[in-house]
């Protein structure tokens, strides 16, 4: 498998999604609701049919995993994980913290990320075992060796009210222990930008593969320890996620574990 023409593919397929997202950012006609806050719109649809046309035009026999569209079968050994439009509140906003991101599995490993920020042109990349990127030239993960130093990012899923308690006790005890704490909205950018020094932690809970699988690629690429909040291993398709420069896991790891 050659992962840096798999890699190549991926990011051609973002650019043309990028360039949809740009174009109705603002001129939205249509915002729907999965659930009491959960978006699609017209952007996210479109987005996600770019992608997988740009895809299966180069490996017409290969799995899809999108957002919007679910699983579509190939084979089964090379799967893309798709989200068109992560941030979709920010951009039916029209803030301008969203991103594009795909990611691609081979016999269940994920060995190639994009997520691309359509407003800032910020393009991070990743293959396995080659080193992560951002716009060409290499990210590394923040040498922050302490908590009280650290600037931490997460987010809040949408059945937040089910699990408020955990959630806020959680999100005090971090606010607490670091420098401060952000909430951007877009998983696949708190993980990139864990990955380029900007934050030394990120954690979240109830994501989905499309949301984490391109990031975590990226972020691992770039040095970061990712695992879940019990210190487990960590899986896309396990529901926890704690990403780090390394150096503060372990206190990050005891500030979650309630």
């Amino acid at each position: 498998m050659d992962l840096e023409y798999v890699k190549r593919v991926g990011v051609g397929a973002a650019i043309k999604a990028a360039d949809v997202l740009r174009s109705k950012l603002g001129r939205l006609t249509e915002i729907e609701k999965k659930g009491e806050i959960d978006l699609v719109t017209e952007a996210d649809k479109e987005s996600e049919k770019i992608i997988i046309e740009s895809i299966l035009s180069r490996f017409p026999d290969h799995s899809i995993l999108a957002e919007e569209t679910g699983y579509n079968e190939g084979n089964v050994d090379c799967k893309w994980i798709i989200d068109p439009l992560d941030g979709t509140t920010n951009y039916a906003h029209q803030l301008g913290l969203f991103s594009v991101s795909i990611a691609f599995e081979y016999k269940g490993d994920v060995v190639a990320g994009i997520v691309l920020n359509p407003v800032t042109g910020e393009l991070f990349s990743a293959v396995k075992g080659g080193g992560a990127s951002l716009n060409g030239k290499p990210i590394h993960i923040s040498n922050t060796e302490s908590m009280e130093d650290s600037l931490l990012v997460t987010g809040f899923p949408y059945n937040f009210k089910e699990i408020i308690k955990p959630l806020l006790t959680r999100f005090e005890n971090c606010l607490k222990a670091s420098r401060g704490v952000r909430r951007l909205g877009s998983a696949a950018l708190d993980l990139c930008y864990v990955a380029c020094g900007r934050f030394d932690g990120f954690w979240e809970q109830n994501l989905k593969p499309w949301d984490t699988a391109a990031g975590v690629l990226i972020a691992v690429e770039a040095g970061a320890t990712v695992t879940c909040f019990s210190d487990t291993p960590f899986s896309i398709y396990k529901n926890e996620i704690l990403a780090t420069n390394g150096r503060i896991h372990k206190e990050m790891i005891a500030l979650l574990e309630i």
